[in-house]
C-alpha cells in the first residue's frame, strides 16, 4: 500500500496525469460503495480509504473533505447517465437512439448499482448537495434532448409523447434495477441479478418503452 511519500513521488512522475486519474477513479469507486451502504453520515473516509486500499492522507489530498468526495461522486454519476443522451440527434433513428440510450441506462444499473443508489438517497434526502447539477446541468441538457425528440413527433417518425415525462419513465423503469434489486431478486426468486436477468430485463425495458413510442426495434 503506497504512503504519503509515494504519492509525492508518483505525482512528480512523467505520467502523473494518468495517475491522478487512476488514483481518483479508485477513490470515487470506492466513495460509490460505501456511500451506499452507509449514507453520506455514515461513512467515514477511513471507510472509503479502507475500501480503496489507499492511506487516507491520499483521499485528503484529492478530495479535501468527506463531502467534497460525495459530490465528485454524485457529480461523476450524473455525468455518465448524461453521456449516452448525446445519441439523441434530430438525424437519428429514433428507435436505434432511444434503445441505445436506454440499454445504456440498464447496462449502468447492472454495472454500478451503487452509484444509482447514492444518487437516489441523496434525492431522497432533499438534494441538498446535488440540486444545483440537477437545476443547472441536467435541466438544460434535457430541454436540448426533449427538443429533439419533440422534431421526431412533429415529423411522424414516432407517436405523440410528453418528451420531458419520457426521460423520467426512462430513469423509473432502468435505475429500478439497481435501486430495488432486493425486491426484483426476492420476487424472481435470486439471490442477485446474474447477467441472464439482466438482459432479460433489458429486452422487456427496451420493448416496453419503444412500444410506448410508437416504434419498433
Amino acid at each position: 500500500m503506497p504512503g504519503v511519500g509515494a504519492l509525492v513521488a508518483e505525482e512528480d512522475a512523467p505520467n502523473k496525469g494518468l495517475i491522478r486519474q487512476a488514483n481518483e477513479a479508485r477513490i470515487l469507486g470506492a466513495g460509490e460503495r460505501v456511500f451506499a451502504r452507509a449514507g453520506f453520515v455514515g461513512a467515514t473516509m477511513a471507510a472509503i480509504a479502507d475500501e480503496a486500499g489507499l492511506p487516507k492522507a491520499n483521499l485528503h489530498y484529492y478530495f479535501g473533505s468527506k463531502a467534497d468526495l460525495y459530490k465528485a461522486v454524485l457529480a461523476r454519476t450524473l455525468h455518465d447517465w448524461l453521456l449516452p443522451l448525446d445519441a439523441l440527434l434530430p438525424e437519428a433513428d429514433p428507435a436505434q437512439a432511444l434503445a441505445t440510450y436506454i440499454r445504456a441506462k440498464m447496462a449502468m444499473s447492472a454495472q454500478r448499482p451503487d452509484a444509482s443508489r447514492v444518487f437516489a438517497n441523496e434525492l431522497l434526502h432533499g438534494a441538498a448537495m446535488v440540486g444545483a447539477l440537477m437545476r443547472g446541468e441536467l435541466r438544460t441538457k434535457v430541454r436540448e434532448k426533449a427538443a429533439v425528440i419533440d422534431t421526431w413527433v412533429a415529423a411522424g417518425r414516432m407517436a405523440p409523447v410528453d418528451a420531458t415525462h419520457l426521460f423520467f419513465t426512462i430513469w423509473a423503469a432502468t435505475q429500478t434495477y439497481a435501486d430495488f434489486e432486493v425486491q426484483v431478486c426476492a420476487v424472481l426468486g435470486r439471490d442477485q441479478l446474474g447477467p441472464a436477468d439482466h438482459a432479460r430485463a433489458t429486452a422487456h425495458v427496451v420493448a416496453l418503452l419503444l412500444r410506448g413510442c410508437g416504434l419498433s426495434r
